[in-house]
């Protein structure tokens, strides 16, 4: 995941712009429009050219979905037909936004970050709703659509999505988008759960780069997704004419989802953290330990070195004198002077190991 991924426009761009960012993408963003009511649902899909003939049906409520990257010319023409304010339409075209809400005279908008692990890595993408009496226009710009669940209950006439206002549609669509959430940071469990294992085990430089790429990625999902908490709590709290009642009890389960993932989120996070700690302390055991065993065996070495040295001095061939190491002229003299390096050595690893230093 990128530090920073978010298209902006250059400085002193007039507000509201939705000229093209160079460098994206050109393929052309899915569009599906759902009407349904109490006893219908009709989906279809369309193209960006049908967008200045779709005709508006009373009495049923509108589920506008774009998947994919829109371009201006797409977002101007949604927001000609739904009447959508042109700065909203900005953030929309602006990807990378953070979390939050806005209201616009009879619309809410808001925007909610949208977690997927793909390829080994995490990559956050942006989910952008408008909701008003009569419909909801949703824009995702990742390449698989999170809302299929959505449609297929709405399709399926299964719970009570039909019946109700589009303020309960746009719970369902962000309750799937914080859902997300979950599985995701179940993975984050499994991967920790395998390096710890690898940390205590053998740690390589390959585990450091490892740690330090999930902790990178846990603070990038704790700053996207922080946000997304409050943006849930403010839909309960504000005084927001197209949200019922009714519907804030089922946001205020959804907010209980983001707090849990929040909670998951910072528990990684320290767990990450104290990773850290144990690659380095067990980094540095190893170390000992090396060095504790290289100890051993210089230290054991050192007195045979001084023997063999001393028997390596040439007083041998004094014959004036019955100190010139008579050893040497013995007949058992060479074996009798290797059992005592043995006996030194031997004598050294049962002391080393009484004293437990190996």
């Amino acid at each position: 995941m990128p530090f920073f991924d978010k298209h902006y426009h250059d400085p002193g761009t007039s507000p509201g712009s939705l000229r093209e960012h160079p460098g994206r993408s050109g393929q052309s963003p899915q569009l599906r429009l759902v009407h349904y009511d109490d006893a219908t649902v009709d989906s279809v899909d369309l193209s960006a050219t049908d967008l200045p003939t779709l005709q508006e049906e009373t009495g049923r409520r509108t589920w506008l979905h774009v998947q994919g990257c829109a371009t201006g010319a797409t977002l101007a023409a949604i927001g000609e037909h739904f009447k959508l304010h042109l700065l909203a339409l900005e953030d929309v075209h602006n990807t990378g936004q953070r979390p939050k809400l806005e209201t616009y005279d009879n619309q809410i908008f808001v925007i909610l970050a949208l977690p997927r692990f793909a390829d080994g890595r995490v990559s956050m993408h942006q989910v952008s709703l408008f909701a008003a009496s009569d419909f909801v226009v949703s824009f995702c710009d990742g390449p698989l659509d999170p809302f299929e669940p959505v449609l297929r209950r709405l399709t399926e006439s299964r719970g009570q999505m039909r019946g109700r206002g589009t303020d309960y549609l746009l719970y369902a669509l962000i309750d799937a988008v914080v859902d997300q959430g979950f599985p995701l940071l179940e993975g984050f469990g499994r991967e920790l759960e395998s390096l710890e294992e690898d940390i205590v085990r053998r740690p390589t430089h390959a585990t450091l780069s490892h740690i330090h790429r999930i902790k990178r990625e846990l603070i990038l999902l704790r700053r996207m997704l922080w946000p997304q908490r409050d943006v849930i709590g403010n839909l309960i709290r504000d005084e927001i004419e197209q949200i019922d009642d009714d519907t804030r009890m089922y946001l205020r389960d959804c907010q209980d989802h983001a707090v849990q993932i929040m909670d998951l989120l910072e528990t990684y996070r320290e767990i990450g953290t104290s990773m850290l700690d144990i690659y380095l302390s067990s980094v540095s055991n190893r170390m000992n330990e090396t060095m504790r065993v290289l100890t051993v065996i210089a230290t054991i070495f050192i007195p045979l070195t001084f023997i063999a040295g001393v028997y390596g001095m040439n007083f041998s061939g004094n014959h004036n004198s019955p100190w010139a190491m008579p050893e040497v002229g013995w007949y058992y003299g060479y074996p009798l002077i290797l059992l005592v390096m043995l006996s030194v050595a031997v004598g050294l690893l049962v002391f080393f190991r009484r004293k437990r230093w190996f």
